[in-house]
């Protein structure tokens, strides 16, 4: 499978490669390739000045339609923009779950009040968003989400309470999208609500939670009478868990071409090293350089067939294998890593958390196929949602 681009298509690779050229340097010059997943700890204050700077020049939000200022690009220049911002070193968004999730969902579904408040401040970088959805009880399994909330009539406001976890990036964020249950009794997939709610406020409590590699990159959300305006709900109360769904399917969108771009500089890491180190003349490692090699281009073609998509964020059946793909995938090159640097791989340079890039990568792989939903979880949606097959038996 083979996707084409025409020769403005090429023109504007060339366009937005020699814009990051000529920007990524300077001030910025040590943000390329940093705050990645395992590295979001790194220059959260620069690389929001970064976004800031790239939406002076309109280069956030490219995807987005114009009218709530995006550039409107085709789907072919989505992904040479996705392509050559990894093929740069562009450093990890601070604002991906605005750009990526919450603005696509407010687009797709919210009002126009709505869309002139919340969609200007992820353009310009200067709002950023955090997703409410994971709790202790309600991790791969939705549904079962205990935050309540309910609306106060004599203050105008919806109230929040309950606790969410595995929250990324909440401490540095001003909105949450929020995943609640408005209606007393309700269970499963009825009775919830998707409510926009402001992080900075009494009521809302933001704890780290410390990885493997010494770093907090998620944590947990208390909310305690949290508030949030009687308009911040998008759609109705009860439609929250279709709005939910259909952000997962923005989720799987074009950005994940991007995504693949930066598993691809992990690789080209571990294969200078492994030419440095002489672990590339190992028959086994270099069997399993080319099984990695292979896995990527055939992640980026099955990549290419999810990019047909609705706009309302339907998955197509393509969708639903590429987060247990891309997880295992990405699980395997972490041990790769850990083998083709050999004994050094168990070796700091400084201090207890001084990790290199292949140590903290390989550290967080071991979270790949559990976030965003189990590899498990995920079998079971490819059975029941793209097979057809019968729904696995609910335990009483």
């Amino acid at each position: 499978m083979k996707i084409s681009f025409s020769p403005e298509d090429e023109q504007f690779r060339q366009e937005i490669a020699g814009w990051l050229k000529d920007n990524l340097k300077g001030e910025f010059e040590e943000l390329r390739h940093r705050g990645g997943p395992g590295d979001e700890h790194m220059f959260p204050e620069e690389r929001k000045i970064w976004e800031q700077h790239m939406a002076q020049a309109g280069w956030t939000c490219p995807g987005w339609p114009v009218e709530h200022g995006g550039k409107g690009l085709s789907i072919n220049q989505q992904v040479i923009f996705h392509e050559e911002y990894a093929r740069a070193g562009g450093p990890g968004h601070m604002g991906h779950i605005g750009e990526g999730l919450a603005g696509p969902t407010i687009i797709a579904f919210g009002t126009e009040e709505q869309k002139k408040r919340f969609l200007p401040g992820i353009v310009d970088g200067t709002e950023y968003w955090c997703q409410g959805y994971s709790e202790p009880s309600a991790g791969s399994d939705l549904a079962n989400v205990k935050t309540k909330a309910h609306f106060d009539e004599a203050s105008g406001k919806w109230v929040i309470s309950g606790q969410k976890v595995w929250t990324s990036l909440a401490h540095e964020s001003d909105w949450c999208f929020v995943i609640a249950r408005t209606e007393p009794g309700s269970q499963g997939h009825k009775g919830l609500a998707f409510l926009l709610v402001p992080m900075k406020q009494e009521g809302v409590e933001v704890r780290p939670i410390e990885q493997l590699t010494g770093t907090s990159e998620f944590n947990e959300v208390f909310f305690d009478n949290a508030v949030t305006d009687a308009d911040n709900i998008v759609g109705k109360p009860g439609e929250g868990w279709k709005i939910a769904m259909a952000l997962l399917g923005f989720e799987r969108g074009v950005s994940t071409l991007g995504q693949q771009m930066h598993f691809q500089n992990e690789l080209d890491e571990i294969i200078k090293v492994a030419k440095e180190n002489g672990s590339s003349e190992e028959p086994a490692i270099r069997q399993r350089i080319a099984d990695a090699w292979m896995g990527l281009r055939i992640m980026r073609y099955n990549s290419l067939r999810m990019l047909s998509g609705g706009a309302d964020g339907s998955l197509q059946k393509e969708a639903m294998i590429y987060k247990l793909y891309w997880a295992t995938w990405h699980a395997n090159l972490g041990k790769l890593a850990m083998d083709v640097l050999g004994n050094e791989s168990e070796i700091l340079d400084e201090g207890p958390y001084e990790l290199n890039r292949l140590q903290s990568m390989y550290l967080f792989t071991r979270s790949d196929t559990i976030y965003g939903g189990t590899n498990e979880i995920q079998r079971n949606i490819i059975a029941e949602r793209a097979l057809g097959m019968p729904k696995e038996p609910k335990g009483r």
